[in-house]
């Protein structure tokens, strides 16, 4: 998805290119400013020096803070395109595969986005309307996970509700869990995904 994305890029006319080039440079910058000095510290004027534009240049591209914390969320879900990860696993795979390919997906999601996940954490806590996107983006996640848990219908465990399967996914596919494993406990991002992938066959499957 991403390269044919690239691909379709390198069409475009040398303006649109330099661009979204642009406006990718000001989410890198933006990205680095808000981990170090937190998104309520950062000002527009500090995202400019930092990704090497004008002032003017930031506000053209994005308009406000918050929709650049808008766009670094919308490139996270791009880079780790987990829902076409979730969703894309050829139906006539067995419930085991299906759910090691879920694992992946999931490793994959807090490997690019656990740093994103963090900045709009600290943006929620002083910023109302993005607090409000960020429970947005939760409820969505909370849809997509208990679909998912549907979707593995009678191969789910005789004697595990549906309700209860789709808290027991959601649970152990927090972000935190991947946050205590991975970055304080040093495991590696393997033994995360396969530690995932056998913990939900062990509790979904029969």
């Amino acid at each position: 998805m991403n390269e044919g994305k690239e691909k379709l890029e390198h069409l475009l006319p040398l303006r649109q290119r330099q661009a979204l080039e642009t406006r990718r440079l000001i989410l890198e910058a933006a990205s680095i400013l808000f981990s170090k000095d937190g998104y309520t510290a950062t000002t527009i004027e500090a995202v400019a020096t930092q990704a090497g534009v004008a002032v003017s240049t930031v506000y053209a591209a994005y308009g406000s803070k918050r929709a650049i914390l808008r766009g670094i969320r919308t490139a996270w879900h791009e880079r780790s395109r987990i829902r076409e990860a979730v969703f894309s696993a050829p139906s006539d795979l067995d419930p085991a595969s299906r759910l090691r390919h879920f694992a992946q997906a999931t490793r994959r999601q807090w490997e690019t986005g656990s740093s994103v996940l963090a900045i709009y954490r600290g943006a929620a806590a002083a910023d109302r309307e993005a607090a409000a996107e960020l429970a947005e983006a939760l409820r969505g996640r909370r849809t997509s996970l208990d679909s998912f848990t549907r979707s593995l219908g009678p191969a789910l465990r005789s004697d595990l509700p549906l309700e209860r399967a789709s808290a027991v996914l959601r649970a152990l596919c927090l972000p935190e869990v991947y946050e205590e494993l991975v970055v304080e406990s040093g495991w590696s991002e393997d033994e995360y995904e396969s530690w995932l992938a056998a913990a939900l066959a062990r509790e979904l499957l029969p």
